[in-house]
């Protein structure tokens, strides 16, 4: 069984950072590309971050986003610097076999999500 647990949302001030976890279960990084997707309401699925998809970082959070991964742990992490109320949204880990930055239509698993809240 695959599963994807995230933590690490919540509420910050603009210009503050956080940092979302990802542990993964079931699937590994590197067999897998493990990536995170983003949604605020009323808005279209985005990709934020992603390895094993060739670009890692969508260019409307580079320069502020980075991802990472404890290979040993199988946890993968957005760290989110700089943050704007605009970046407010439920963000979820997602893994695929032949994932894409931009496209969340080769999702294979995804995560229950975890709410970021950016306040000005």
């Amino acid at each position: 069984e695959v599963q994807l647990v995230e933590s690490g949302g919540g509420l910050v001030q603009a210009g503050e950072s956080l940092t979302l976890s990802c542990v993964a279960s079931g699937v590994t990084i590197g067999d897998y590309g493990i990536g995170w997707f983003r949604q605020a309401p009323g808005r279209e699925r985005e990709g934020v971050a992603c390895f094993g998809c060739g670009e890692e970082i969508a260019d409307s959070v580079k320069g502020r986003f980075t991802i990472s991964s404890d290979n040993a742990k199988n946890t993968v992490f957005l760290k989110m610097n700089n943050l704007k109320p605009e970046d407010t949204a439920v963000y979820s880990c997602a893994a695929g076999s032949s994932l894409l930055l931009y496209n969340s239509a080769y999702v294979d698993y995804w995560g229950q999500g975890t709410q970021v809240t950016v306040s000005s």
